[in-house]
């Protein structure tokens, strides 16, 4: 996918929710409720049908150690929550305090944070199928956020740049890994394998608890509709087997450029002889 169409849909999505906070309701929550369901099933099951066999795969790390990051990655996120309370999830919560005029630092350090980690597995491979869970992902969280921001009553231009600032943080992941996954940044590409495991410890913690959480055990109607919204996710990340190419499990990320200078780096030497 290019990178700039790869840009807009992570970020305009995003964005615009937040924004929506200025024109919507905040009753009626349960359609937000299925988008979370939707991609709380898709970025799992893309999960584990993609990254998780795509950074075994690798030849640095032994998969013991591999294993060690996603569980550091999946406590990471459980300490990440702590100071976002949750808002990843797209929930909303007016019991802390948060109708004061102060800004929620902890909270917005700690999405900010989230975003850009979710952006980093985009430099590898499945990026269409991965940036559609993260993009749908957001939508509600930004809302939450936006929603929260208002309670505040910070001025209208500070929650636009705000909820601007949020939505930019997974580009910002995806360009900061692929230049890693390029070899462009030092020497880290050789660390790339665990900073996908980390990112798929985050996502195993963020899906699951999505799906855990979203819904309500009194609403049975609702919880049908949740399992379709569930249903629908793991299928269409079962379908995205069908448009992915042999290519996309040949190489890792960064393997095609290695690949590249050893062959200019062979025919450099044929020229010399």
């Amino acid at each position: 996918m290019n990178s700039i169409l790869l840009i807009l849909i992570l970020f305009i999505p995003a964005f615009a929710s937040g924004i929506a906070v200025f024109f919507v309701q905040k009753k009626g929550t349960n359609f937000l409720k299925l988008i979370l369901s939707f991609s709380g099933a898709y970025l799992f099951s893309i999960t584990v049908l993609h990254l998780i066999p795509h950074v075994y795969q690798s030849t640095n790390t032994s998969p013991e150690v591999l294993g060690i990051y996603v569980l550091g990655g999946f406590l990471f996120q459980l300490f990440l929550e702590q100071f976002s309370q949750g808002i990843e999830h797209g929930h909303i919560h007016t019991e802390h305090g948060h109708h004061s005029h102060r800004f929620p630092i902890g909270i917005m350090f700690s999405l900010c944070l989230h975003a850009f980690l979710e952006g980093m597995p985009l430099a590898a491979t499945h990026q269409t199928e991965l940036a559609l869970g993260i993009s749908i992902h957001h939508i509600p969280a930004a809302f939450a956020l936006g929603s929260i921001l208002i309670s505040t009553h910070l001025k209208k231009n500070t929650i636009i740049i705000t909820l601007a600032l949020f939505a930019a943080m997974t580009p910002f992941g995806f360009l900061l890994s692929k230049a890693i996954s390029a070899g462009e940044v030092g020497n880290i590409q050789q660390y790339f394998d665990k900073i996908m495991a980390v990112v798929i410890g985050i996502f195993l913690h963020i899906s699951t608890t999505i799906l855990f959480e979203s819904g309500s055990i009194d609403h049975h109607k609702f919880n049908k509709k949740k399992m379709i919204a569930v249903i629908a996710g793991v299928a269409i990340a079962l379908a995205s087997f069908a448009f992915v190419g042999e290519h996309d499990h040949a190489h890792g990320p960064g393997e095609s450029h290695q690949e590249e200078m050893h062959d200019h780096d062979h025919d450099h030497h044929e020229h010399a002889h």
